[in-house]
């Protein structure tokens, strides 16, 4: 049976305000909700969560049945509108709080950074909370920042501990708070990592606008950067011009296990099958063009055709040229009878026989 809040005057008073103004605060905050939205879309902040909410009249009733004298007004009480954003990187707490800085008008009097405090047992508490107001709206709001898993921590030490009502052993109190050291650490080291990958991807697309494809590791985030210099454009378009045909682009990034299957190391791996293997590349490419009229072809002709010459000049035979076929459309009866067609062509192609 839930038990029934008695307020005095003053504070039915700040309730029947709060009654009065629950419209106002319910529009306003899904205005906040979606400026903040916006703008953290715009910066390309990615977020676990945002979420907001106005505080319920229970809620607000046992606050001033609490500590009601402290406030003179509803306008006093500066979470009765609240929100929290939850970032996957604690670095990203950082960039929202700026973004929140630029848009509202921060009462740093009144705002706490929790991330300061260093006790042991400080983790899932470890928000930035800003107190904020904005033109044309006379209530302030809270907005919480947080990471996903000092927001899971602090769930999780809610249920288990204040909300359970039942004092905690210390074994248990001890137990927790090494668990919330290593999720803190755990929250360190995935924005390190990120950090890290960020710079390697910065220096892989120095190396690769350098020339240095020895030096650039065949990878995703090389051979995305690699495609940006076209490197198969020079031989489509020597191949476009067997029938005049047009080139239709499409994604080339599905060649990239390809490649790895033909053991490329690196960027320069490739640069060199594109090097060795382009004229055997546009014969093969004579043989499916010759007798026919078509006059659109793929932008993936040229590195498919390169894989071709590739595995039909090392000897990789039907079963080789099958593996490839299979490596870039999946598994299928047909690419056994493309491969088996192929090989019965290979002998007629001069560069077979240079």
């Amino acid at each position: 049976m839930n038990k029934k809040i008695l307020l005095d005057a003053h504070g039915e008073s700040i309730m029947d305000e709060y009654r009065q103004q629950l419209p106002l605060m319910q529009e306003a905050i899904v205005k906040i909700y979606n400026t903040l939205r916006k703008t953290f879309d715009d910066a390309g902040i990615i977020l676990a969560a945002l979420e907001y909410r106005v505080k319920s009249e229970d809620s607000l009733a046992g606050k001033l049945e609490l500590k009601g004298a402290k406030y003179h007004s509803l306008a006093d009480i500066t979470d009765i509108i609240g929100l929290r954003v939850i970032t996957f990187y604690t670095d990203d707490v950082d960039k929202v709080a700026s973004a929140i800085d630029r848009l509202f008008t921060v009462d740093w009097d009144n705002s706490v950074d929790k991330r300061k405090v260093h006790e042991i047992d400080s983790f899932g508490y470890l928000s930035l909370h800003y107190i904020c107001s904005m033109e044309g709206f006379p209530y302030r709001f809270e907005i919480q920042m947080r990471t996903i898993l000092q927001h899971a921590w602090a769930n999780m030490n809610h249920d288990t501990g204040y909300k359970s009502g039942v004092e905690i052993p210390k074994r248990y109190y001890r137990n927790m708070n090494r668990l919330a050291g290593m999720l803190e650490l755990i929250d360190d080291e995935f924005s390190k990592i990120r950090i890290e990958l960020n710079d390697y991807r910065r220096n892989v697309q120095k190396l690769v606008a350098s020339g240095n494809l020895d030096d650039a590791p065949l990878d995703g985030d090389t051979f995305r950067n690699y495609l940006e210099l076209k490197p198969f454009d020079q031989l489509n378009r020597r191949i476009a011009k067997v029938n005049q045909a047009e080139i239709q682009n499409v994604p080339l990034m599905p060649f990239l296990p390809v490649f790895k299957s033909l053991n490329c190391k690196t960027l320069g791996d490739v640069q060199r099958i594109i090097r060795t293997y382009s004229e055997g590349a546009y014969q093969i490419a004579c043989y499916q063009l010759g007798l026919t009229d078509l006059d659109i072809i793929s932008s993936s002709i040229g590195p498919q055709n390169l894989c071709i010459a590739y595995t039909l000049k090392n000897g990789g035979g039907k079963a080789g040229l099958k593996l490839m076929f299979d490596t870039l459309n999946g598994e299928s009866d047909g690419n056994e009878a493309v491969a088996e067609f192929l090989m019965e062509q290979a002998n007629d192609l001069p560069f077979m026989n240079q």
